[in-house]
């Protein structure tokens, strides 16, 4: 089995995400992708949408996808989680022969300050997912997507454009009310 794994915060969940994942769906040689929305992201304090709220939204994204399925690991830990413990996690659980891991380029910076990073670098092989034309080393496998938007934009000004049209009305209605308090 070959599987992908595409993590994220998902906070909230927009049209850059459904393109990554039909993108990996499309053009990646797999049998699964596993999505898996974190608890709270390591490099970050805090998270806006609650994680339950969250999984759900993300839950009903994958819906028309087949080869796609949610992992809830990282929600029940309830902390952040380092994407390592996630790989073995489904390593363990599923023994697949190739893992792809899905990263935004904006992630290359930091990337070797991953907790455990060389034996995550060992367990799979990177795909990096094009960002506001940061430029990608040649020796790294690329994922074209061509949608400049980011969940931090959206939570400062919501648009219901940039948002799946089968989650648009939830996330406006959540955003929205979040701000008038």
């Amino acid at each position: 089995m070959k599987i992908a794994i595409f993590g994220g915060s998902f906070d909230p969940p927009h049209i850059g995400h459904e393109e990554i994942i039909k993108k990996s769906l499309q053009k990646l040689d797999i049998d699964v992708l596993f999505v898996v929305p974190t608890y709270l992201n390591p490099f970050k304090n805090d998270f806006f949408a609650p994680p339950n709220l969250r999984y759900k939204w993300v839950k009903k994204l994958l819906l028309p996808y087949k080869k796609a399925k949610i992992i809830d690991y990282e929600l029940k830990q309830s902390k952040p989680t380092p994407t390592i413990q996630t790989v073995d996690y489904i390593k363990n659980l599923y023994q697949p022969e190739k893992i792809y891991l899905i990263i935004g380029a904006d992630n290359l910076t930091k990337l070797d300050q991953w907790h455990e990073y060389e034996r995550l670098k060992d367990s799979v092989e990177f795909i990096i997912v094009t960002r506001d034309g940061i430029e990608i080393p040649k020796n790294l496998q690329i994922l074209k997507v061509n949608a400049n938007i980011s969940s931090t934009i959206l939570r400062d000004k919501i648009d219901r454009n940039k948002l799946p049209t089968s989650l648009a009305d939830e996330i406006m209605d959540y955003y929205t009310k979040k701000g008038e308090k």
